[in-house]
């Protein structure tokens, strides 16, 4: 199989005196695999995308697909392509000239061009637009008109530069959809950059999250969902509750004392003896129940999302948010409600502090 991408050491600085922007950088994608670029703007991400596609040339480190180093390999030869987050059509071309823009480069006789250009639009169903111009197009057509672009050059490698970041949150969600059944259809490495957390674990098979430049975790989604690797990872994937607590170590678990009872939690391999740990607990892991008398939490805020509902709870050890999914209307708990809260201590995870 073709399509093993590696990033060895990569780094990138744009003036001798900052900070690099991208501060060796490792990564291995394995063929047919999707991996997703994650983290807050100016975190290097795409940086690190338009090194790999060649159009940023790296101050140190390598980039090697299938074994062979690209170092002095244009972008044009490298077997990729790319998917704009502006879409990047030529808009004086058809639908179906722009889709065998790249084929025509790439000296196809016109039977094949035709055949190959007709699979990329059926596959994206764009079968009767082969003659509209981008801007009789809406954004979704256009995005896969540029998705079907970038497929019917058969690339080893396909690269997303936050390719939905243009489109409502209800066409995103379709569109991630379309991405995911091509890649997987067509079994492309894809290399695909967002600072958005719903899209990245939606669509991937790995997440790299980056800060400041540097790789924070790798891992899958559930992964760095249940068992982030620092107190940035879970804080920016997701939403995350933080108690501060007493933590003893056993057997690579956590005893703390929360909510005054005694848990048994995993733990960050970092956190060891006794010491003070960051208690991460995320909201829908969360219980509360009403309570006639007091409890150990009072509620502050209610936020009614529909299909979720978000209590602000009041403990002694800190303020957390609670989500309870499906509520019933006559269940809703009203601001001041005392209450018990507890947690799933199974979904908890102990973190060293910052």
């Amino acid at each position: 199989m073709t399509g093993l991408l590696r990033l060895e050491n990569l780094t990138k600085s744009f003036t001798w005196d900052a900070p690099p922007v991208v501060d060796d950088v490792s990564l291995e994608a394995a063929p047919g695999e999707f991996i997703t670029l994650l983290g807050p703007s100016g975190c290097g991400k795409t940086t690190t995308l338009r090194i790999v596609a060649g159009f940023e040339t790296a101050t140190s480190g390598r980039v090697l697909l299938d074994g062979v180093p690209l170092d002095d390999v244009p972008a044009q030869r490298r077997s990729m392509a790319m998917v704009f987050q502006n879409y990047a059509l030529f808009p004086h071309l058809s639908v179906f000239d722009n889709v065998a823009y790249g084929l025509r480069l790439r000296d196809r006789t016109r039977a094949e061009l035709t055949e190959a250009v007709r699979i990329a639009l059926t596959s994206m169903n764009l079968v009767g637009l082969e003659g509209r111009h981008p801007h009789e197009l809406s954004g979704g057509q256009q995005q896969r008109v540029a998705l079907a672009r970038a497929m019917v050059v058969q690339p080893h490698v396909l690269l997303f530069d936050e390719p939905l970041s243009n489109l409502d949150a209800k066409l995103r969600g379709a569109m991630r959809a379309e991405i995911r059944r091509v890649q997987n259809l067509l079994g492309i490495t894809s290399l695909y950059v967002t600072h958005d957390q719903d899209e990245a674990m939606a669509m991937s098979d790995r997440i790299v999250v980056l800060d400041r430049g540097r790789v924070e975790q790798i891992g899958t989604p559930a992964e760095i969902y249940l068992r982030p690797a620092s107190v940035f990872v879970a804080d920016f994937i997701g939403r995350a509750n933080f108690l501060e607590v007493p933590a003893s170590m056993t057997g690579g678990q956590a005893i703390v004392t929360v909510l005054g009872r005694r848990q048994i939690v995993a733990a960050h391999p970092l956190l060891t003896g006794d010491s003070t740990a960051l208690l991460m607990i995320r909201p829908e892991s969360v219980r509360v129940t009403p309570t006639a008398v007091e409890g150990n939490g009072s509620v502050l805020g209610v936020t009614f999302h529909g299909a979720s509902v978000d209590y602000q709870v009041e403990t002694a050890g800190g303020t957390l948010t609670c989500t309870v999914a499906g509520p019933h209307p006559g269940e809703l708990l009203a601001e001041g409600t005392n209450v018990n809260v507890s947690f799933a201590a199974d979904r908890a995870y102990a973190l060293p502090r910052r």
